[in-house]
């Protein structure tokens, strides 16, 4: 579960504006805010079932996106690229003096 929420999180951060605006809130309250079914859906006026569908339906369309623009993967790929080079910048300090900082502002 705690994978799966890590992994919507980081979804979100890149895609979640093409959500709707009722799709953003379920998802901060469920996942940022750590809301229960029952809580968002009395914040809502609806029931847990609605509440229940549309995470769901929320996390499928962040899934999609994914699929399709493939943001995620490339910001990983970036960070494990830009993690070797760090580690091979070990081995001459002075470089790594003057390069880490740029990786890093990349990673960010």
């Amino acid at each position: 579960m705690l994978e799966q929420t890590t992994e919507i999180n980081l979804l979100y951060d890149f895609y979640g504006s093409l959500l709707t605006e009722k799709q953003q809130l379920i998802l901060e309250c469920y996942y940022h805010d750590d809301w229960s079914l029952s809580e968002i859906a009395n914040h809502q006026g609806t029931s847990r079932q609605a509440v229940f569908e549309g995470i769901k339906r929320a996390g499928q369309h962040l899934i999609e996106y994914e699929n399709k623009l493939g943001m995620v993967a490339k910001y990983r790929e970036r960070d494990q690229i830009a993690k070797k080079i760090l580690s091979k910048l070990s081995a001459d300090p002075s470089l790594k003096e003057e390069l880490a900082p740029l990786i890093q502002q990349m990673i960010d």
